[in-house]
């Protein structure tokens, strides 16, 4: 939706489902952003002449065809050699979203920034799409303005839109500079909204934030919130960086929608933690998923991934897997299940031990008899450390690193809190900001 002179316009919805058993197929692309005219003088502001987009809901027919990355982790099958996968695909379709996602396709586009007293903002909020990851900063645009700004205005069909800017101070050095914009038709069924911050005190702490949301004259909903983070652990007394992003939409006209929870964490000696939680429902299925890695940037690493589905009527299936090795001796190991609403229930299970000196132990059963217990020659293979680190999350975040803190008197120290606990992994979300269901 774009505001204009001539109004606020709401962008068309298509809830038509995305194909059954694309990977990836982006269920909720971004609605038109139309061309802005300025009601008073023009900043920046430019046509866009981005074609529409329509919002489109997941099938709940997505394939259930088990990925290499779901067996055997992250490296595709062409790269493993000598390695034979030990689950069959014999469950039913698993409605489950692409692999895990590292790095989010570049906008091409953003929208133009104005000075204070230049034209309505326009509405850059829409429809986050599912499995894109972290964005990064480029992406979110964010341009937080030197001075304090508190207006809003009516255009020409009624609708309404309101931008603000400001500073707050604290203790401790703390200063959070904010901005926030949005808008709104006559009647209040379309409305978006979106906030940008950056925080910063004297113990080196800076955090640069954004949320957004909006929702659409037939009922569509979304949510999303993007954050990194700079600071000294207290614990290692090493700088770390974080990043998180949450999204959320949901179906105005069908029981459907999604919820993700995506983090990357860094330190400066390559320990490395990345993770994602998801749900997502369309009318009488839902599924899950989670996965995490763990590098401690001394060559230990661990991967996991669990995923499952039921329907209403009580069928639920699912597969997960799990490896963890150091210095080349390790382990993985996985299972297959179905259960049916009558109480029966089948699985696999598979397991391999890596002995570091090209032998590896493979061992499996499943409940209708099947059992396999070998030792083979095989190379062993897994990534110990992580394809993107602490190198790369420091090169792309420029903007977090270039936040100035407020100036410091002299003689005066900042206040650190060492009485709180050490850090922990990321535990597991509970339910979404909104229920979905």
């Amino acid at each position: 939706m774009a505001v204009c002179s001539g109004g606020l316009v709401a962008p068309p919805f298509d809830l038509a489902a995305s194909r059954p058993g694309k990977l990836g197929a982006g269920p909720w692309p971004r609605p038109a952003r139309g061309p802005a005219r300025a009601i008073r003088c023009c900043c920046y502001a430019r046509p866009d002449p981005t074609p529409p987009r329509r919002l489109l809901l997941l099938s709940a027919k997505a394939s259930a065809a088990a990925s290499p990355e779901r067996v055997h982790g992250s490296k595709p099958a062409a790269a493993v050699r000598g390695r034979r996968r030990v689950g069959l695909t014999v469950t039913p379709s698993l409605p489950f979203p692409s692999s895990r996602s590292t790095r989010q396709p570049k906008q091409k586009d953003f929208y133009p920034r104005c000075t204070p007293r230049g034209p309505a903002p326009q509405s850059r909020d829409t429809p986050p799409k599912r499995d894109t990851g972290i964005a990064s900063e480029k992406e979110w645009g964010i341009n937080l303005l030197d001075e304090a700004v508190k207006e809003s205005g009516t255009n020409e069909d009624g609708s309404t839109w309101y931008r603000e800017s400001g500073e707050d101070l604290g203790e401790n050095g703390y200063r959070c500079r904010w901005a926030r914009m949005g808008g709104q038709t006559h009647d209040g069924s379309t409305e978006w909204k979106e906030t940008w911050w950056e925080k910063s005190d004297w113990t080196g702490y800076k955090e640069l934030g954004a949320e957004k949301s909006g929702k659409n004259a037939e009922g569509d909903s979304w949510w999303e919130k993007w954050k990194e983070v700079l600071h000294q652990d207290e614990w290692s007394n090493l700088a770390r960086l974080e990043k998180s992003a949450e999204k959320q939409a949901k179906s105005g006209t069908e029981n459907a929608g999604w919820y993700e929870k995506w983090w990357e964490k860094y330190d400066a000696k390559g320990w490395t933690e990345k993770g994602a939680h998801k749900y997502g429902r369309l009318n009488e299925q839902s599924w899950w998923e989670r996965w995490g890695e763990h590098y401690d940037g001394r060559g230990s690493v661990l991967k996991w991934t669990d995923k499952w589905a039921e329907t209403d009527l009580g069928t639920r299936w699912g597969d997960k897997w799990e490896e963890k090795f150091f210095a080349g001796i390790g382990s993985r190991q996985g299972e297959t299940w179905h259960a049916s609403p009558g109480g029966d229930r089948w699985s696999r299970t598979w397991g391999e031990e890596h002995f570091g000196n090209g032998k590896v132990h493979k061992y499996g059963k499943s409940t209708t008899g099947e059992s396999w217990d070998l030792v083979v020659d095989e190379e062993t293979y897994y990534e110990a450390d992580p394809h993107y680190g602490w190198a790369d999350v420091v090169g792309d975040s420029s903007q977090l690193l270039s936040i100035q803190p407020v100036e410091r008197p002299p003689g005066v120290f900042p206040t650190i809190d060492f009485s709180s606990s050490p850090p922990r992994t990321e535990e597991p979300p509970g339910m979404p900001p909104s229920s979905l269901e």
